[in-house]
């Protein structure tokens, strides 16, 4: 008799966002089993034992200082990964909404980091979200895994966000910093906020276009996550972005031809300043160039290396 092969449970923490929500589908799809850390159930609670196609939930507490009642559902899993944080495009970065953005980060990876180092069985991975935001502003600079981090509150966020995760290395647990790009898809994220103005025509270029964009389709930042979590010698920083960077006018040009519209209402950098402050410079004027330097040299092969592929993929057909 043919043995029933045990699902993989895989912990999920800050799973309720595109990325979150997408991997999620992804593991149950491979015969995985989610599991995912909520802050309160859902009002209506969902049956989930045994269904593979739905996760586990497990509720926790940041804060505590044992973030979950009980550990058991943790015991021996795959892996583990972190996304939780405040968005970073959520509102203009006010002094106060910084410090949010810094303690959702650092006290819930430290939360998560805690329990994972303390279970008899820990996980073999932990996937741990960070940005390309670490390099800062470079301009035309070709940047790798070994590039050092930029100036400025965004690079030193990623920093802070990344070493808060070092108790886990420690604790014996090969740690991934997973660096995303632009992650590109019309189910969420910034492609998500630029197609109402380009479909009505009025989308335009950035400041003067000339920054470099790094970009990722949304499927290959799943199997990037997927390959990261099945490759022992991927750890440390690792960039989720495809090979082929654009500026943000390539990307402008690139979008409107796929919508089969105009681009000509760009949005000057002081208009940009004026409504975002800080923001604008360090997250949407910023050129970063960014090169996936370890996946490739790990194998993975990207099913969208260049942009009109990606974005052919990651938009509805016209009706």
């Amino acid at each position: 008799m043919e043995m029933t092969k045990e699902p993989r449970r895989v912990v999920l923490s800050g799973a309720s966002g595109l990325l979150g929500g997408s991997l999620l589908q992804a593991l149950a799809a491979r015969g995985d089993q989610p599991v995912q850390l909520v802050r309160q159930f859902p009002k209506v609670q969902r049956s989930v034992e045994g269904d593979p196609n739905r996760p586990l939930l497990l509720a926790w507490n940041a804060a505590a200082e044992s973030p979950v009642t009980d550990s058991a559902m943790l015991e021996g899993l795959k892996a583990a990964v972190h996304f939780s944080g405040a968005n970073i495009s959520g509102r203009r970065w006010t002094r106060t909404y910084q410090r949010e953005m810094t303690e959702s980060r650092l006290v819930t990876t430290a939360a998560l980091v805690r329990l994972l180092s303390r279970l008899r069985r820990p996980p073999e991975v932990l996937l741990a979200a960070s940005a390309i935001g670490f390099y800062g502003d470079r301009g035309e600079e070709m940047l790798d895994e070994g590039t050092p981090a930029g100036d400025g509150f965004f690079p030193e966020l990623c920093q802070q966000w990344e070493a808060a995760a070092k108790p886990a290395m420690e604790a014996g647990i090969r740690v991934v910093h997973l660096r995303f790009g632009v992650v590109l898809s019309s189910k969420g994220g910034a492609l998500a906020k630029m197609l109402p103005l380009f479909r009505l025509g009025l989308g335009g270029q950035l400041g003067s276009g000339r920054q470099w964009m790094s970009w990722i389709s949304l499927d290959d930042a799943m199997r990037a996550m997927l390959f990261a979590m099945e490759t022992p010698n991927l750890q440390g920083p690792v960039n989720l972005t495809a090979p082929n960077p654009v500026t943000n006018r390539e990307f402008t040009r690139a979008l409107a031809r796929q919508l089969k519209r105009p681009a000509v209402a760009p949005v000057p950098a002081f208009a940009l300043r004026l409504a975002l402050g800080q923001m604008a410079d360090e997250a949407l004027l910023a050129s970063a160039r960014v090169f996936p330097g370890k996946l490739l040299s790990a194998g993975f092969q990207f099913e969208h290396p260049v942009l009109e592929q990606a974005l052919a993929a990651s938009l509805p057909p016209e009706r």
